[in-house]
């Protein structure tokens, strides 16, 4: 080895020591991002709901609006087919959040439709801050197709989808392509992600996929929601787009705030 090469050994580490510095602290401050967010973020004008009581709401961005409160449930007599809402009233915690959550966890549910551009968006914000959080909100993902039959087929693969364990995988794909939910589209995406095709399209059309579609749009009927996407986190309601660094606030007003009345009865 020469004279220079051993001098410039040192500057080398010094170099990669910098770098492993600078990754760590990146490394750091993504995972420390939901409690550093709040500061970023003023104090939250809330506005109580009258009904569901216990609720509140803040302002929130751009929606998908909807062509009819009941489009798409498949039934010319869908309404009289709709869930009554005093039967998903009498345990709104389960069907909006799937059950109390353990202490010290914030519930989410998210309501969307795959071809509203702005709930994309949102599933993306949501999904990064799940990963940052470290556990500390649950999120209950809602399909509410408003958006013709395109996003009803869709709701009703990624549904049928969950009866063979592979929802995260189904929403994730149609939340993030342009696609056309033809059998042959959905048979082509089952066999990709590794779900039967066959039971898949099965599936779709049964009475438990469309019950939980008429639960999901009870549950939008008494949150009085007009389009996608909407939020209920905690007990705040937000219909429209909201950042990460408003998700990571509320998330930690919402702890702070205690637990849910609806949830601990």
């Amino acid at each position: 080895m020469t004279e220079s090469e051993g001098a410039e050994e040192p500057s080398v580490l010094h170099r990669r020591a910098a770098l492993l510095g600078v990754a760590a602290a990146a490394v750091g401050a993504w995972w420390a991002w939901p409690r550093v967010a709040q500061l970023f973020v003023g104090d939250f004008d809330f506005e109580p709901l009258d009904d569901p009581q216990g609720f509140r709401r803040i302002a929130a961005g751009e929606t998908s609006g909807m062509p009819s409160p009941f489009f798409g449930l498949d039934a010319p007599d869908a309404q009289e087919q709709a869930i009554p809402e005093e039967a998903v009233r009498a345990d709104l915690c389960t069907g909006l959040f799937g059950g109390s959550p353990p202490a010290g966890v914030v519930p989410i549910a998210s309501f969307s439709d795959y071809n509203c551009p702005f709930c994309r968006v949102l599933t993306e914000r949501l999904s990064n801050h799940g990963e940052r959080s470290g556990g500390d909100n649950r999120i209950t993902w809602h399909e509410w197709p408003r958006l013709g039959p395109n996003s009803i087929s869709a709701a009703r693969a990624a549904l049928a989808a969950d009866m063979q364990g592979a929802y995260a995988a189904f929403h994730k794909r149609l939340m993030r392509g342009r696609f056309v939910a033809t059998p042959e589209y959905l048979e082509i995406l089952a066999r990709d992600i590794g779900v039967d095709a066959d039971r898949l399209l099965s599936d779709m059309e049964s009475d438990a996929v469309s019950k939980r579609l008429r639960t999901t749009e009870a549950i939008a009927r008494i949150f009085g929601f007009i389009g996608t996407p909407a939020l209920v986190v905690g007990r705040t309601v937000i219909v429209g787009t909201v950042s990460e660094s408003v998700i990571a606030a509320l998330v930690e007003r919402e702890r702070r705030d205690g637990p849910l009345p609806v949830c601990s009865a």
